[in-house]
């Protein structure tokens, strides 16, 4: 136990020191969507500098002002002020590329659910990035101990689930891989902690605790829908009111993107093969048209340019 403390503190370091060869002094994020500004967000405002990578100037203008927009219906809601959101955005650095991505402490790789594409990306990383750095992925299904096993530090990289929408949501779900050292795991820990989240330590396994949980209740929901028992407000509505809710299971799936949770749905159903994984038609159906919810202005509901429902 004492070895354990001595540990921790010298992780943390003393608060008078203003910086130590452990702490996490800045951060790279790889993926400028909602994801990727969420998780931007929460740690800028925590005082700690971020690099957001996204893969062309067309997508990194688009998150510039998606960002932008979130935090002024913050505001408005007198949830944040106009001091907070400059000094949010004077802590967050944009680019296109992989320069000077050797100068950060710990990289976050934000894409979507392709593991060819986080591969890729961290293939490259692994290259370039400081020999102490560590690789953080935010799958929420994909194998962290397979691709860890790609880079030449497979005892670095951890898994960081964050939750939809990042600067609300308190828990996060720290996922180790079968290579990843307690050191790693105690660094991302108390790193969590400090940006304001509470860390749950959960082993690698298909949609770990949150996303396993979920997607049966997301599925069961478009079935609903699908058979005519009633419409995507009624049955938000009874979820809501009856189970205390902040927002039902449809508007919760609009909010994550359809062709995420169609994407969970068909790995957990590949590797667990479990029915209630098998994803209801009515999802595939609206993927297949590029419904994809909130970001697309259409899912099981409208949406104003405001991402707002339509009445």
């Amino acid at each position: 136990m004492q070895e354990e403390n001595l540990k921790l503190e010298d992780l943390i370091g003393p608060s008078s020191s203003p910086s130590n060869r452990d702490d996490i002094n800045n951060v790279a994020i790889i993926g400028a969507g909602v994801m990727g500004q969420g998780i931007g967000q929460t740690i800028s405002a925590s005082g700690t500098d971020v690099l957001i990578i996204e893969k062309n100037e067309k997508e990194l203008n688009k998150a510039k002002a998606m960002l932008s927009e979130s935090i002024d219906r913050e505001i408005k809601r007198w949830a944040m002020t106009n001091s907070d959101k400059k000094a949010i955005l004077s802590r967050i650095t944009w680019q296109t590329n992989f320069d000077n991505i050797e100068d950060y402490d710990l990289i976050i790789e934000a894409v979507e659910e392709d593991f060819e594409l986080k591969v890729d990306i961290f293939s490259q990383l692994d290259k370039i990035a400081k020999e102490d750095c560590i690789f953080v992925s935010n799958t929420s299904t994909l194998s962290l101990t397979k691709i860890s096993e790609t880079t030449s530090r497979p005892d670095k990289m951890i898994g960081l689930h964050f939750l939809h929408p990042v600067p609300k949501i308190p828990v996060v779900e720290v996922v180790k891989n079968l290579h990843t050292t307690n050191e790693t795991i105690t660094k991302v820990k108390v790193f969590v902690s400090n940006i304001g989240k509470t860390p749950v330590e959960v082993y690698e396994y298909p949609g770990f605790v949150t996303t396993r949980a979920i997607v049966p209740l997301l599925n069961e929901a478009m079935h609903i829908l699908l058979e005519g028992v009633a419409t995507a407000k009624d049955i938000d509505t009874a979820m809501k009111l009856g189970y205390n809710f902040q927002m039902g299971p449809l508007e919760m799936a609009d909010n994550m993107g359809l062709d995420e949770v169609l994407a969970w749905m068909e790995t957990l159903w590949k590797t667990l093969g479990e029915p209630r994984y098998r994803a209801c038609p009515i999802l595939r159906k609206l993927v297949r048209e590029r419904k994809l919810g909130k970001k697309s202005g259409e899912g099981f509901y409208k949406y104003d340019e405001h991402g707002n429902i339509i009445k």
